[in-house]
């Protein structure tokens, strides 16, 4: 998810541009929901890679490429710079193929001409960007990164009824379980939070696989909560953190997305490096510890105190940057 949600811009300046271009994306099928209806699509390519992986399902890959091929796109851009991508990228046999160099993988061999990250800590949405002068596209940020889900927000208002109140999301979760601060330390912090302002409300967003974290925060003052874990659709969830004033959050996708909506995040990481993927327009304010191993880049920990890079983050330090934050947004 946070990928694509830091590919879009790319597709909002190209429509600004040239308007009455058509641009389709090849998508893996569980996010086919965050692109779906979008204003600035003509299609959807998706593909279900466990289903692509077996040798039995290679007819339908075929089928996409044969797809892709009669489109006879002027570009193809790929700005994944993983080998399958590179590979599909290619093989989608346009007029004129970019994408990004990412040296592990070994795409470039299959673009006309690829960009360079500039150096590692250059932001992916920049390094992104950085293929639009090649193709003769300016590069502004005059556009909505994510329009407004007029069915979902009403989904939501009909659902939960989050009224007027002022919301703050939290989100437990991530894919890497040593990105993931402790879920004790969320629960200390929305006790504090609770404390300090009897008017907030708390949203707990993830998948179905987070609902026990979501529990287990949400026990602390059940009545302010709603554990949201694995019952919104991506739009709802889009529409949720749009809603809330602020979001606490590990390094993952909706972090990403509570960026593209210009919200407030404080955000903890550990083997990440915020330069480079922290919440854009943000980086500067995320939370980490300094560690000799940080940023390992790797989901695996191999620090002799395992997971110290995010349980030496204690809760009041969050607790202090969020007060902060919200101070900051009562002034504008």
């Amino acid at each position: 998810m946070g990928d694509v949600v830091q590919a879009l811009p790319v597709l909002r300046l190209i429509k600004s541009h040239l308007p009455r271009s058509e641009v389709y994306w090849w998508l893996a099928s569980g996010l086919l929901p965050l692109l779906q209806g979008d204003p600035h699509l003509a299609g959807i390519f998706a593909f279900d890679r466990d289903r692509w992986k077996s040798p039995w399902n290679w007819n339908e890959v075929l089928r996409s490429i044969h797809e892709m091929r009669s489109y006879r796109f002027d570009w193809v851009i790929d700005l994944q710079g993983l080998a399958r991508s590179g590979l599909f990228a290619w093989l989608a046999n346009g007029q004129f193929t970019i994408g990004v160099n990412d040296p592990r993988e070994g795409a470039v061999g299959f673009y006309d001409v690829f960009v360079p990250r500039p150096s590692f800590h250059t932001h992916a949405v920049d390094w992104y960007l950085q293929l639009l002068p090649i193709l003769g596209v300016p590069v502004h940020w005059n556009f909505t990164w994510l329009p407004p889900r007029i069915e979902a927000a009403a989904t939501i208002q009909q659902k939960w009824k989050p009224g007027g109140d002022r919301w703050i999301v939290l989100n437990p979760g991530a894919r890497w379980s040593n990105k993931r601060w402790p879920v004790q330390y969320y629960a200390e912090l929305l006790g504090c939070l609770a404390i300090a302002d009897p008017a907030l409300r708390f949203a707990i967003l993830g998948s179905g696989e987070d609902a026990l974290l979501g529990d287990a925060i949400a026990q602390v003052h059940p009545r302010r909560c709603l554990n949201l874990a694995g019952q919104t659709s991506i739009p709802e969830m889009i529409e949720w953190i749009r809603l809330c004033d602020l979001m606490v959050t590990n390094d993952t996708g909706p972090m990403h997305v509570a960026a593209a909506l210009r919200k407030p995040v404080v955000s903890m990481f550990g083997p990440t490096a915020p330069r480079r993927t922290g919440p854009y327009f943000q980086t500067d304010r995320t939370i980490q510890t300094a560690l000799p191993c940080v940023p390992c880049l790797t989901h695996i920990c191999h620090y002799e105190k395992p997971f110290e890079c995010l349980r030496a983050i204690r809760p009041q330090v969050v607790y202090q940057e969020i007060q902060q934050r919200l101070s900051e947004r009562s002034q504008t």
